[in-house]
């Protein structure tokens, strides 16, 4: 897939949308942290690659605070980008390493329990799936800080002592933790609207196990549930060879949309293809592709600051 030419950076479109709510180039580049010149800067870049006046001029050519009535439209466009950007900010900073304070102009609060982040170990499918959306309920709730210890086994991690909380989505005992159900998914099989198994009775588990699949690489995602899952149909047949292995779940959707294949992949990642039918859901019938994510805590103790209030949020409530 070719890269965006014609989208303005993050900090213009910032601009012109600081401006649309302060009705000022000034005041939109004191917010933004920019001098009245490098926001004027900002606004031509943005004009020149969208090849379009987003700035009304005055009499003598001079830009005024007003947006034209394409940059109003430009900063309607903007706002579910600049939303994602804020969410994947929230994101992205819990993958600096714990003995890193926190960004420049970053507000840990006042509070002490907030000071330092609260390490989470999670395997990539939880840190993919569930984690962003706890990040932002987090950043726009209580607040804190959370770092990603991004591992396989988030049980042993918390058992060690290098992390807090773990999220694991895998069945059997959790000695030594505490452990509640956060969340709950179906994988499924999906194709494009024009695949023929789109619009049938579906398969059986058996014929699954030996269809080639794109898929994420091994280990990685959902692969290892439903590796196993499809090894109890198999009958000791080998698992068919993929026709992809690809490093990210989004990567996977985009090959199938593209009629690379099929694949399986988690409900919530495919929801909204289903829901607008750009895939298919394929039926699979006698094997079981529903997986369980808990979080886990030592035994003992009693999670408290932002912790706690992660928990809060995971669980919907449930951990006081």
């Amino acid at each position: 897939m070719p890269a965006p030419t014609h989208v303005p950076d993050l900090t213009g479109l910032a601009l012109l949308d600081a401006i649309a709510r302060t009705g000022s180039l000034g005041g939109a580049a004191h917010e933004l942290g920019l001098s009245v010149q490098a926001a004027t800067a900002r606004v031509r870049a943005v004009e020149q690659l969208v090849g379009t006046p987003v700035l009304e001029r005055g009499r003598r050519g001079r830009r005024s605070s007003r947006l034209t009535a394409r940059g109003v439209l430009l900063v309607e466009w903007a706002g579910p980008v600049l939303a994602a950007a804020r969410d994947l900010d929230a994101a992205v900073a819990t993958l600096r390493p714990p003995g890193e304070g926190a960004p420049d102009g970053e507000d840990t609060g006042s509070n002490p329990d907030r000071a330092e982040p609260v390490v989470l170990a999670a395997g990539p499918t939880a840190a993919e799936s569930l984690l962003p959306g706890w990040l932002v309920e987090l950043r726009d709730g209580p607040g804190g800080r959370i770092t990603l210890l991004d591992t396989a086994d988030p049980a042993t991690a918390v058992r060690d002592g290098h992390a807090t909380v773990g999220i694991v989505e895998n069945g059997g005992p959790l000695d030594g933790l505490h452990a509640t159900t956060v969340a709950s998914d179906t994988l499924v099989l999906v194709v494009p609207p024009g695949h023929p198994l789109a619009g049938g009775p579906g398969i059986d588990g058996a014929e699954l196990a030996a269809t080639p699949l794109v898929s994420r690489r091994p280990d990685a995602g959902s692969r290892p549930v439903l590796d196993a899952a499809l090894r109890d149909v198999a009958g000791g047949s080998p698992l068919a060879r993929p026709i992809r292995e690809l490093a990210a779940d989004a990567a996977v959707r985009a090959a199938v949309r593209s009629g690379d294949g099929p694949a399986v992949l988690p409900r919530m990642v495919v929801g909204t293809d289903l829901a607008t039918g750009v895939l298919a859901e394929v039926p699979v019938h006698g094997v079981e592709l529903t997986r369980e994510f808990r979080a886990v805590w030592q035994e003992g103790t009693s999670p408290q600051g932002t912790a706690r209030d992660l928990l809060r949020i995971a669980t919907g409530g449930r951990i006081r």
